[in-house]
């Protein structure tokens, strides 16, 4: 069965602040909101670099991860893409042009 390696973070207080963002913003009290942002917007959830430079994750979140190693930049995107596939089937409908592929 393949595992993951781990790999260890470079900057873990920086990775932290941008992690925390990305749970903040799919936390149930906040994730219906934040689909609707990137409706209204026209940004697709799995394009986070778009996400993230337009602000939606919050101003804190994209200074922060300008700061990080690649390394730790791939392990941050790796992160938000596996937490947005947590977001509940009913919103995931409801915000269908937002987790399209095309």
């Amino acid at each position: 069965m393949y595992e993951q390696a781990v790999i260890p973070v470079q900057d873990q207080q920086t990775f932290n602040a941008v992690k925390a963002a990305i749970e903040l913003s799919f936390s149930s009290a906040k994730v219906q909101d934040f689909l609707k942002s990137l409706d209204r917007s026209k940004l697709r959830v799995r394009d986070f670099e778009q996400v993230l430079t337009a602000g939606k994750l919050g101003n804190a979140a994209s200074n922060s991860y300008a700061k990080l190693s690649d390394g730790d930049k791939g392990m941050i995107r790796e992160f938000y893409l596996s937490t947005l596939e947590k977001v509940a089937p009913e919103l995931r409908a409801k915000y269908l042009k937002v987790y399209a592929y095309y």
